[in-house]
């Protein structure tokens, strides 16, 4: 697979130039329980679940009924009635979330100096348009009572909706980014995966500023069925707050999110130049597919730990140099041991005196997007020094044996904070954020 996308150590044609390197400067967040970055930050160090039943359609006839559902008015978040009109939900989440990041960021891409030709987007996302797609499908076969639907019935915008690569469209028409645009789905690892995508572009010298995140929203009916079918959501309607619990011996599956987050990812000499306030520097991305399993994991956690060793070389750290760990944590069985297996094989004993924790038990798992959600938190970690919690860990799982960060926030100095994500389909994908190096420190 070309390391474009899902690389690890590349071995490009590049080696005679300085390496480039690719910063934050701007940070957007579109999150149940609260939209925009400020609220985000409250929420998930405050560790109060954001999870409630299912209001967007009648859950009733499905096992789990509950969800962390965005409160998002996207008139309000600037979006136009026509942007409005013609785009899904998930699509409205990008753009209202990359006008926070880049007015963040202080960009001004309408000014003469910004380089439209040096300007991408790259965004994830594992479902795409599932709203517009199955309301639409609704209407044109009468709620599936016609067998020929009819497409005089839906709306004038459906292709748009069909293609996910619509999503990176929006983004680059708003913001006249005229570089390289891609949408990257690679299920729940598409959040890491796309800022990914958007690190190596910088590296190759094809872009300066890129809009990188992923948005996902997922909560229709077709999409509780299909994780209903496989039994992997949380059942418990009745304690919505309590139902994701990372790591807890008492955890019963992952409950569904939705949202959205955008970072700029700019390079360093270009973000230096226009005085740029710098969040922190991407020192590494890697992944692994493991070949096993649709759904399935290794108990060892090899590919994830293997995606974790070489991520960590790439930025030249060792576990103790590690402030935070940002898990995937999704609170089903088979993922947290999974993942507590790759953090002892890559990174070995002193692993258990790093802070790690999911935000998953505050806001959710929200599929494609939240990777990039995380990531977001990452940056907001090593800012502020602040460790968020994991929300609802009372009775830890004896095989899930580290310092999950159980209910309350900690004040910690973060240089260096390791994510991860693991997705269906056997994507393993690993990502490094550092503190800004100070000028005149080695690479």
């Amino acid at each position: 697979m070309s390391d474009g996308i899902r690389g690890g150590v590349r071995r490009g044609t590049h080696a005679a130039r300085p390496p480039r390197r690719a910063v934050v400067t701007g940070i957007g967040v579109v999150a149940p329980g609260g939209v925009g970055r400020e609220r985000f930050w409250e929420r998930i160090t405050g560790g109060t679940s954001a999870i409630r039943t299912i209001t967007a359609f009648d859950p009733a006839p499905f096992r789990s009924r509950i969800a962390a559902e965005c409160d998002f008015d996207p008139a309000a978040c600037g979006l136009t009635p026509r942007e409005i009109r013609r785009t899904d939900r998930f699509a409205q989440f990008a753009l209202a979330a990359a006008a926070e990041a880049v007015d963040d960021a202080g960009l001004d891409l309408d000014s003469a100096a910004a380089d439209a030709e040096r300007t991408g987007v790259t965004l994830g996302s594992a479902v795409g348009a599932s709203i517009t797609l199955e309301d639409e499908y609704v209407v044109a076969s009468d709620h599936a009572r016609e067998w020929e639907v009819d497409p005089q019935h839906t709306m004038p915008f459906l292709y748009q909706a069909l293609v996910p690569s619509s999503a990176a469209t929006e983004l680059a028409v708003r913001f006249g980014a005229h570089g390289p645009a891609a949408v990257v789905s690679t299920g729940c690892t598409s959040g890491i995966d796309a800022i990914g995508h958007a690190l190596r572009l910088i590296e190759d010298g094809e872009a300066d500023v890129m809009i990188a995140g992923a948005s996902d929203a997922p909560i229709t009916p077709i999409t509780v069925a299909c994780f209903d079918a496989i039994r992997a959501t949380s059942p418990l309607n009745d304690a919505p707050e309590q139902a994701s619990r990372p790591f807890d011996a008492d955890r019963k599956g992952f409950v569904l999110g939705e949202g959205c987050a955008v970072l700029v990812v700019e390079e360093y000499a270009h973000a230096r130049a226009r005085g740029a306030r710098i969040y922190c520097e991407i020192a590494g991305y890697a992944a692994r597919a493991n070949g096993f399993h649709m759904t399935g994991l290794r108990p060892d956690g090899y590919e994830l730990g293997e995606a974790i060793k070489d991520v960590m070389a790439q930025a030249r750290l060792t576990t103790e140099d590690l402030g935070y760990i940002s898990a995937h944590g999704s609170g089903t069985q088979q993922n947290d041991r999974h993942e507590t297996a790759a953090y002892r094989y890559a990174l070995g004993e002193p692993v258990r005196k790093v802070p790690i924790s999911s935000i998953k038990s505050v806001i959710g798992h929200s599929l494609g997007a939240i990777g990039s959600i995380e990531m977001a938190a990452c940056a907001l970690a090593i800012d502020r020094g602040v460790v968020p919690p994991t929300a609802n860990l009372h009775t830890p799982d004896p095989e899930c044996d580290l310092d999950y960060t159980p209910l309350t926030a900690r004040e910690r100095r973060v240089e260096h904070a390791l994510s991860v994500g693991s997705g269906f389909g056997g994507f393993q994908s690993a990502m490094v954020f550092s503190a800004p190096r100070k000028e005149g420190a080695a690479a």
